[in-house]
């Protein structure tokens, strides 16, 4: 039981709280653990997850790239203690009349792409990007930050850094119609600040390619 905590959000694989830790808000994680699975090798792969959860945080920040700061992880109890960051998500903001003009979403867009090239250069897959992850610091005038790492790792593979690509795309398209331009300006953006990005956009061509046959055979 976490003192003092206001549960925030509830997903598949984790609890997000609200709570007090080291006199000042904190948003701690708590995974869970799968009754399907062997005990002892849940709370194998279970902690393993939560190390390499704030590993790839750690390293974003390391990169100066912004996410939450990571203060504490405590992997008996599969808790992350992570910066909470006052504002709001993209997929808010573009709903909003100032989120929908041309120059608001330009400047998002170059922001997000230059985020995601930093953090496809230091092999860090974030493995769910969507606008529900993208947050806008109410302090920085809405600087964008990163956010749940839950399925994130490291890789070198072209394949896995244009997939991830490809999940933001469709995620822009299922959820905020008409931004097919913004969504280019991302990707312009990211081709000028990934060292790879070249190769990653072809293979992005290919991710595409695949997900609309896919979507043809149902």
């Amino acid at each position: 039981m976490i003192h003092n905590a206001q549960l925030i959000k509830q997903g598949a694989e984790a609890k997000v709280y609200l709570a007090p830790f080291c006199q000042r808000q904190t948003i701690i994680k708590e995974r869970f653990t799968k009754a399907y699975r062997h005990p002892t090798l849940d709370k194998k792969l279970t902690s393993r997850r939560v190390v390499q959860e704030a590993r790839c945080l750690s390293r974003c920040q390391k990169a100066r790239i912004d996410t939450p700061t990571v203060y504490m992880v405590d992997t008996e109890n599969y808790l992350i203690y992570m910066e909470y960051i006052e504002g709001y998500s993209v997929r808010e903001y573009l709903v909003t009349p100032e989120g929908q003009t041309e120059s608001a979403q330009t400047k998002v867009a170059q922001e997000i792409g230059r985020a995601l090239g930093l953090m496809h250069n230091i092999d860090v897959v974030h493995g769910d990007l969507t606008t529900s992850n993208l947050l806008m610091r109410s302090e920085t005038g809405g600087s964008v930050v990163l956010i749940d790492f839950g399925l994130s790792y490291v890789s070198q593979l072209v394949e896995d850094k244009a997939v991830d690509l490809y999940v933001l795309e469709r995620a822009f398209s299922s959820t905020h119609p008409n931004t097919e331009a913004m969504f280019e300006q991302i990707l312009k953006a990211y081709g000028e600040s990934g060292k790879a990005s070249k190769q990653i956009l072809k293979k992005l061509e290919d991710v595409r390619m695949r997900g609309r046959k896919r979507s043809m055979l149902g």
